[in-house]
C-alpha cells in the first residue's frame, strides 16, 4: 500500500523544487521530508529524486510515479470531500505551446469560466515535446501541440504554414543568417536550421528565448530572423518572401489531444478551443 503522506511529500518536493521549500508547504522540517522520501524510495525499491545544485531532479522512475501520485492524491481529496458533502472544485489542466497566442485565447477561457464556475483552469506553457510528454504521463487533460503532419491520432488538427519573419523595419544580414529561436528541441528551430543548411546558407544562433514575447521583441529589435507559424505573425513583424534567399519551410501541424477519460468540463473546453482554432485557421487561410 502506498502511504498518502509519503506521496504528498514527494509531490510537494517536486512542485517546490527542493526539500526545504517543500517542508514549509506541508508544515514539516526539511529532515522529516527527506526521511519521508527515503521511506517512499525504500518502499518502491527505486530512487525517485536526485539532488542538484539548484534543487532536485526526477529520476526516470520518479517521473513515472509523479502522474500516479497526483491522481491518487486528487482521488483521496475527492473521496474525503464527497463523504463530507463538500466536493472540491474540479481542475482542468491545459497545455499550450510557448509560441501560441495565449492572449487570443482569453475570450475562450472567459467563456469557459462563465459556463463552469465550479471548475479551476490550470494552464501550462512549454515546448510541444514537453507538453506531449506531460500529457502521456497523465499530468495534463488536454494539450495543443506542434508536430509533424499526420504523426498520430488527435481530437482535431490544423495545418500550420511556417514563414521566415523579421522585425517590421529590419533588413536581415544576408551574409550569415542570425537565427532568433526557441530552445533546443523546438520543431521550428530544427526546420530553420535544416532549410538553411540545405540551401547552403551560413547561419548562427543569434538569440535564444523560451517565450514568443521574447522572440518577437528580439526580432523587432533587429537581432535576426526566425521561423514562425502564420498564427504568430504580429504587426511588429514582417514576412520575408524572397524564396531564393529564404527557402520555403515544410508545414507543420497543430494538434489537440484530449484524455480519453476526460470529464465533461474538459470536453467542453476542448470544444471551445476547437471552434477557436477553426476560426483562426479560416482567417489565416483567407489572408
Amino acid at each position: 500500500m502506498l502511504d498518502m503522506d509519503l506521496l504528498k511529500a514527494f509531490v510537494s518536493v517536486v512542485d517546490a523544487g527542493g526539500f526545504t521549500r517543500a517542508g514549509a508547504r506541508v508544515h514539516r522540517t526539511q529532515s522529516t521530508v527527506s526521511q519521508q522520501i527515503r521511506r517512499l524510495e525504500d518502499q518502491l525499491g527505486h530512487q525517485l529524486l536526485v539532488r542538484e545544485a539548484r534543487g532536485v531532479a526526477l529520476t526516470a522512475e520518479g517521473e513515472r510515479l509523479l502522474g500516479y501520485a497526483r491522481r491518487i492524491l486528487a482521488l483521496g481529496a475527492e473521496a474525503q470531500a464527497a463523504l463530507a458533502g463538500t466536493m472540491p472544485a474540479r481542475v482542468v489542466r491545459l497545455g499550450i505551446p510557448d509560441d501560441f497566442a495565449l492572449a487570443a485565447l482569453t475570450s475562450v477561457i472567459a467563456d469557459f469560466a462563465r459556463a463552469r464556475p465550479g471548475v479551476r483552469l490550470a494552464v501550462e506553457c512549454g515546448l510541444s515535446r514537453e507538453l506531449f510528454a506531460a500529457f502521456a504521463r497523465g499530468d495534463l487533460d488536454l494539450v495543443l501541440h506542434k508536430r509533424e503532419p499526420g504523426s498520430g491520432p488527435a481530437a482535431a488538427v490544423w495545418p500550420e504554414q511556417l514563414l521566415w519573419v523579421t522585425g517590421r523595419d529590419v533588413e536581415p544580414d544576408e551574409a550569415c543568417a542570425g537565427l532568433v529561436a526557441f530552445r533546443q528541441g523546438c520543431l521550428y528551430r530544427n526546420r530553420a536550421v535544416h532549410a538553411l543548411e540545405a540551401a547552403g546558407r551560413p547561419w548562427r544562433i543569434a538569440y535564444e528565448c523560451a517565450s514568443l514575447i521574447g522572440i518577437e521583441a528580439a526580432l523587432a529589435g533587429g537581432l535576426g530572423v526566425a521561423v514562425l507559424s502564420q498564427w504568430a505573425v504580429s504587426p511588429r513583424l514582417r514576412v520575408l518572401a524572397e524564396p531564393d534567399r529564404w527557402p520555403p519551410i515544410p508545414p507543420t501541424e497543430l494538434a489537440l489531444l484530449v484524455d480519453q477519460r476526460a470529464c465533461a468540463a474538459t470536453r467542453d473546453l476542448a470544444g471551445l478551443i476547437t471552434a477557436f482554432c477553426d476560426r483562426e485557421a479560416g482567417c489565416a487561410a483567407a489572408a
